[in-house]
């Protein structure tokens, strides 16, 4: 809204006097040039002439907003105490707005806005006054700043940025509540008159809401407003500048006011009387009906919770709330029985689960109604005397055996006969079969527990006058031991016998299974075979704990004369009666390892680790005995070229016969072809190695160590030479081995006694050969002889 401003005050002009000197003063710092009251001299100095003080003299400018008149708007007058008047002084004006919005008269110095302002877009201008000589264009005085005002009127509305506004109260608050605070805001200048001076009024809404004038906060006006009766409101609030005064400006804005819930509603049954029909067929935990109670309350505050009241309807009825319907959902707790009770009577209960204390005075939250139930008489299945059967009965029974029975009845007033079925869709059909008329249960085939010790069938029972209608009852049939299996050793595998077991040796622990329960095969005993020579290698220990011991009985078993033994054992178990079984053990010889935690052959060791199949395996072995085929004849056509041994007939020499094969070491007799050597008459019997050690004297073959000094019997040792010596030259089965034995007699009566090995057999030598076995397998023969010597020294 505009204003003339011909119409309005005249500026208020404030004339002031300002003095300002060439050097300048405040904060205006204007250009030195020589004045008219300065004389320049040759050496560049100046000459001043005193002169009376002069300055600015002009009027502090305000100029109207919004003019808008046809001639430009006079401001104010520049004007210099210098000037007389006389048309000599020029006044220039710059600075914003100058020459555009704002002009000056050079000669008298007036100024005029040529153009409406906005002071709401601009307050003021900032402009620079310069005053010259007209004729010399010399500055008379420094250039200096003043302000140009844009005076305020009122023309702008209040507004309501915000609006229109959205709040919530909730309902039955009391008066003054506090809803919302609105702000309005005016353009105008809040320093200048009352242009910018709000106050709020309401203009719709009333006797609901009220506004305070001053601070635009909206409260409620009227107490108790219910939200179920009326829940939006509508109010419009007026902003006023001028302080509400006649000829301000306003503006307006919409208030949405929406009721809030809160729980002053108690629920409400429709009715107080209900019925409900419900068949005696009614599965249990199912529901057979509803009840709602109605609440006008939104959300929690319209929560309900049901219950029965009273303990006839509680027994045989369960009640719940549907959260999304707010329904009582009833269910039943326990079977129906036409003919045992035929009506059910439920006192149903609804109350609020959230209840606001303020509102108690309203009464109590909750509400009750009438349920009456009448049962349906329904046909029924008939009904088993139990939920399930568990029934025994003994193994290798014979066919026709009574398992047990069952038992079903029609629950109907007729009591219809039943007659009874096996489910044949079950396995448990083929032995089992029941009397349609008894449900007696019998067996159709002699049972064995260890094949299947428990039954599963199902029995079925229809009604004779309805055979549509069928019950199932599941039934258990445990199958009972009996005696009826012998024990067996529990290990199929081979039992590893080492080559330096020594009699009474523990081989290997046994014990033995038995497919009867525990109760019969608990107890186990064992014995060797009585029928049957006493073995001369193994021996059996029952230990009494259901376990016996495998016991070697001689020394020293070479894997070489024979690998694999058999040991059949008999095991009794505790049953009644007592049944036994014979069990033949395979004993294997093998080179153990010493001091190992698990005894293996060690070229089953090597094979188990190498991971090789069986199949693998024999390939590997047909092609090696290949091999070997093809060296065997290849070594053979190639001997039967070579020369005779022997190069002369008198060149006996002890036997001694030279040869170029190289030997494997003294166990190795497969190393060279001694068949020529052999003597035909003698090759077929195979006899043991006599040039070894002999069985009297284990301590051939020691290292030569200092040993106590022990005289011998002169008498042993020449008849313990003669004997050998007698038996190399009677011998001719024994073919020279790569060994040489040397029988010597140091002779007698010297003082210094024999350093031969022959001296010790009588004293145990102090010497440990444990070393060896750290050397490796190869020294590992060895040490089980000094071993072995030195334990029967001992003995």
């Amino acid at each position: 809204m505009r204003i003339p401003t011909t119409s309005c005050l005249c500026p208020f002009l404030v004339c002031l006097c300002f003095i300002q000197r060439c050097s300048g003063a405040g904060h205006h710092v204007p250009t030195k040039v020589p004045s008219k009251n300065q004389t320049k001299l040759a050496n560049g100095e100046t000459e001043v002439h005193h002169r009376p003080k002069r300055g600015w003299i002009w009027n502090q400018f305000f100029v109207l907003e919004e003019h808008i008149g046809p001639d430009a708007q006079y401001v104010g007058k520049l004007h210099s105490n210098s000037d007389k008047g006389d048309g000599s002084v020029r006044y220039i004006l710059s600075g914003e707005g100058a020459g555009s919005i704002f002009i000056i008269d050079e000669v008298t110095g007036d100024i005029h806005a040529t153009k409406s302002l906005d002071r709401e877009r601009k307050a003021h201008y900032v402009l620079h006054a310069q005053a010259l000589d007209r004729n010399t264009q010399e500055a008379l005085e420094p250039m200096s700043e003043f302000i140009i005002k844009v005076q305020d009127i009122n023309d702008n509305a209040p507004q309501f940025p915000d609006g229109p506004f959205v709040a919530t109260v909730p309902e039955m608050s009391e008066v003054g509540t506090s809803v919302l605070q609105v702000t309005a805001t005016d353009a105008d200048d809040p320093t200048y008159g009352n242009s910018a001076r709000i106050v709020y009024s309401i203009l719709q809404g009333q006797p609901y809401f009220s506004v305070d004038p001053k601070t635009g906060i909206i409260r409620t006006a009227l107490a108790d407003m219910d939200r179920e009766a009326r829940e939006h409101y509508t109010v419009v609030i007026q902003a006023k500048d001028m302080a509400g005064q006649v000829g301000g400006l306003s503006g307006s804005t919409t208030i949405n006011v929406t009721l809030t819930d809160v729980n002053d509603n108690p629920p409400k049954f429709p009715q107080k009387n209900y019925q409900l029909y419900v068949p005696e067929s009614a599965q249990v935990g199912k529901p057979v009906g509803k009840i709602k109670a109605n609440d006008d309350d939104l959300g929690v505050n319209a929560d309900i919770k049901y219950s029965i009241i009273n303990s006839e309807g509680a027994n045989m009825f369960s009640i719940s709330t549907d959260r999304d319907t707010k329904e009582g959902i009833i269910s039943l707790k326990k079977p129906l029985n036409y003919e045992r009770k035929k009506t059910y009577t439920l006192h149903i209960e609804g109350m609020n689960t959230h209840v606001d204390p303020r509102f108690s005075y309203l009464g109590a939250f909750k509400d009750t109604a009438t349920l009456k139930i009448t049962v349906g008489d329904v046909d029924e299945a008939p009904v088993f005397s139990m939920d399930y059967y568990i029934l025994d009965v003994y193994e290798n029974s014979p066919s026709g055996t009574e398992v047990g029975s069952v038992t079903a009845r029609d629950p109907d007033s007729r009591n219809s006969p039943v007659r009874y079925y096996l489910d044949s869709k079950e396995d448990g059909v083929r032995y089992f079969r029941i009397d349609e008329s008894s449900g007696v249960i019998r067996t159709t085939q002699p049972l064995d527990r260890e094949d299947i010790p428990w039954h599963n069938i199902t029995v079925m029972a229809s009604e004779v006058d309805n055979p549509s209608l069928l019950r199932h009852v599941p039934v258990t049939v445990q199958v009972l031991d009996m005696n009826d299996n012998p024990p067996e050793i529990a290990t199929d595998e081979e039992v590893i016998v080492c080559e330096s077991s020594r009699p009474s040796q523990v081989i290997q622990t046994i014990t033995a299974v038995d497919k009867d329960d525990f109760a019969n095969g608990q107890r186990f005993s064992f014995a060797l075979p009585s029928q049957l020579p006493v073995n001369p290698n193994f021996t059996l220990k029952d230990n009494e704990d259901s376990t016996a011991s495998i016991i070697a009985r001689r020394r020293r078993f070479n894997h070489l004369t024979q690998e694999l033994y058999e040991l059949p054992i008999v095991v009794w178990d505790g049953g009644e009666p007592s049944l036994s079984g014979t069990s033949t053990l395979t004993l294997r010889v093998c080179p153990c390892q010493r001091h190992g935690k698990i005894r293996i052959c060690q070229g089953e060791a090597f094979l188990s680790s190498a991971g090789l199949s069986t199949g693998a395996l024999i390939a590997i072995l047909l092609c090696i005995i290949i091999l070997l085929a093809i060296v065997v004849l290849f070594v053979t056509l190639k001997r039967s070229k070579k020369e005779p041994l022997i190069i002369a007939e008198e060149d006996i020499r002890e036997n001694v016969v030279t040869y170029d094969d190289e030997g494997g070491g003294e166990e190795d007799t497969e190393a060279f072809d001694i068949i020529a050597l052999r003597n035909p008459a003698a090759a077929e019997e195979l006899k043991f190695r006599r040039d070894i050690r002999p069985d009297a004297r284990n301590h051939c073959g020691m290292p030569p160590r200092r040993s106590p000094t022990v005289e011998l019997d002169e008498v042993d040792v020449h008849e313990f030479i003669k004997q050998r010596l007698v038996e190399a030259d009677m011998d001719t089965s024994v073919p020279p081995y790569d060994s040489l034995q040397t029988y010597a007699y140091e002779g007698q009566g010297s003082s210094t006694g024999s350093i031969s090995p022959l001296d010790s057999a009588g004293v145990q030598s102090e010497q440990e050969y444990t070393y060896l076995e750290d050397w490796g397998p190869e020294f590992q023969k060895l040490a089980e002889l000094y071993e072995e010597a030195e334990s029967d020294v001992t003995t």
